[in-house]
């Protein structure tokens, strides 16, 4: 807390969600403090990187200062401290986007502290702590939009690791409808993400699932695929429940698709999940909704700020 005339201050945390098509800011006391938001187009990283500091600094004006900031944003991101492409994004398919620092620009332009991790990351904390994973040991959180990303709450920071985790990327057995379509990942083609994102969609049935006729095999399809990705996450990681959101999950069909994936991916093998029904309370909407990431983001703004550990 801070003083001001003897009076005692809420200190002000900023939190940025970067995703393929927006960047979404905003400032507040707490992740359900928030007082004040925007969204700016992801356009080049100069142009939207300038349009969050020009919100933040205005954001002050109106609020206070500032006393760190959390970035939640797509990645892959380097993560390392010490590394020498810390803060920046590492090569991608979002197109301007390969080697463009986040951490530096920000940290310089507002002069605060910033705590970065994936949106997903981000999303997966604010989930685990306020959201569909409240009271559980663990969750795992998955977006399936413009790309496809997961992550595991709590991490321990502690712990050294490769990288973040690239769920998205994950290969998956190719549905027999669907062979001629060669998917949108530059990298792999056919993982989950070339297969079953939003863009994937648009490239083969020109709309969003939600636009698809009534009983359209591409739910099927794109849900025997995450499917895949979600049975994959309970036999690598034991995760206590999946929260799974995104633009592609808006269509209501898909969750009730994609239970019905998993289970036939598992057929029965891991004792917790061998009645179908368990997986209507094992696979859910994010409780948070959209500001999951934003949720997370001021989370690890706070983290930064008081030294407390909210990750592990």
């Amino acid at each position: 807390m801070l003083l001001e005339y003897g009076v005692q201050m809420a200190m002000l945390y900023g939190a940025v969600e970067g995703g393929g098509t927006k960047f979404v800011c905003a400032v507040g006391t707490s992740p359900t403090g928030i007082l004040d938001s925007t969204a700016i187009p992801t356009t080049d990283p100069g142009e939207t990187l300038a349009g969050c500091l020009a919100f933040f600094r205005n954001a002050q004006d109106r609020h206070g200062a500032l006393c760190a900031l959390g970035v939640a944003c797509f990645g892959p991101l380097d993560l390392r401290r010490g590394s020498p492409d810390f803060g920046r994004v590492l090569e991608t398919p979002k197109r301007g986007w390969s080697g463009a620092p986040i951490v530096e620009p920000l940290s310089t332009g507002l002069g605060v502290p910033v705590a970065l991790d994936t949106d997903v990351g981000a999303a997966a904390l604010g989930e685990w702590r306020l959201g569909a994973g409240r009271g559980l040991d663990c969750l795992a959180y998955v977006t399936v939009g413009t790309g496809i990303g997961g992550a595991m709450a709590p991490q321990d920071s502690r712990a050294g690791r490769l990288m973040h985790p690239e769920m998205g990327h994950l290969p998956v057995r190719r549905d027999p409808r669907d062979q001629r379509f060669a998917g949108v990942c530059p990298f792999h083609g056919d993982c989950v993400e070339g297969l079953a994102s939003g863009p994937a969609v648009r490239a083969r049935w020109g709309c969003d699932l939600a636009a698809l006729p009534s009983g359209h095999e591409g739910r099927s399809i794109v849900a025997g695929y995450l499917g895949q990705l979600a049975a994959s996450i309970a036999l690598l990681l034991s995760a206590q429940r999946i929260a799974i959101g995104g633009g592609v999950m808006t269509d209501a069909a898909m969750l009730p698709l994609l239970r019905a994936a998993t289970y036939d991916c598992l057929r029965g093998y891991l004792a917790p999940l061998k009645m179908r029904e368990s997986l209507d309370q094992y696979l859910v909407a994010p409780a948070l909704g959209a500001g999951s990431a934003i949720a997370g983001a001021v989370l690890m703004a706070q983290e930064l700020r008081t030294g407390a550990r909210l990750h592990a």
